[in-house]
């Protein structure tokens, strides 16, 4: 599964969805469905602003980790 570390990104610096939107003009949806970690898909210019405005590279906004049902089959 991947996660999205938005939701961490903005706690550190203070921003709502709204201050992201704003900063990025990204539509307001698309930060929201990040921010909850309900995306389906992302558009690579999306994640080009994301990472202009924290500074970030992608790596540090998404993270794959090993999704629950995998866990507990290898166990």
């Amino acid at each position: 599964m991947i996660r999205c570390n938005l939701s961490v990104m903005m706690g550190k610096k203070k921003m709502n969805i709204a201050d992201v939107h704003r900063a990025t003009g990204l539509n307001r949806t698309t930060v929201t469905h990040l921010y909850y970690e309900t995306a389906q898909r992302i558009e690579v210019h999306a994640v080009e602003k994301l990472c202009k405005l924290f500074e970030c590279q992608v790596g540090d906004l998404f993270e794959c980790v090993p999704d629950e049902e995998e866990s507990a089959e290898t166990k």
